[in-house]
């Protein structure tokens, strides 16, 4: 099985999909993901105003910039 991160579209088709009051199995089934992934996507990246696709693809961003490591040139 093979992950691939959510892209900035799929967010944006999410974002449609729920202001359209789609349930998350609906949005899944349209994206060909997961239920969890979307119920994940959506827990994770709101905010105050509730989910927006371009503020969850800065978070996402962010925390994948957070966990990456530099491994210096000398030591590698």
């Amino acid at each position: 099985m093979s992950y691939t991160h959510l892209s900035l579209g799929e967010r944006y088709q999410i974002y449609a999909l729920k202001g359209e009051k789609h349930s998350i199995n609906l949005i899944a089934r349209v994206l060909n993901r997961s239920p969890s992934t979307i119920s994940r996507e959506l827990r994770r990246n709101k905010s105050l105003r509730g989910y927006r696709a371009k503020h969850a693809n800065n978070k996402a961003c962010d925390r994948r910039a957070n966990n990456a490591t530099t491994i210096v040139t000398d030591l590698w």
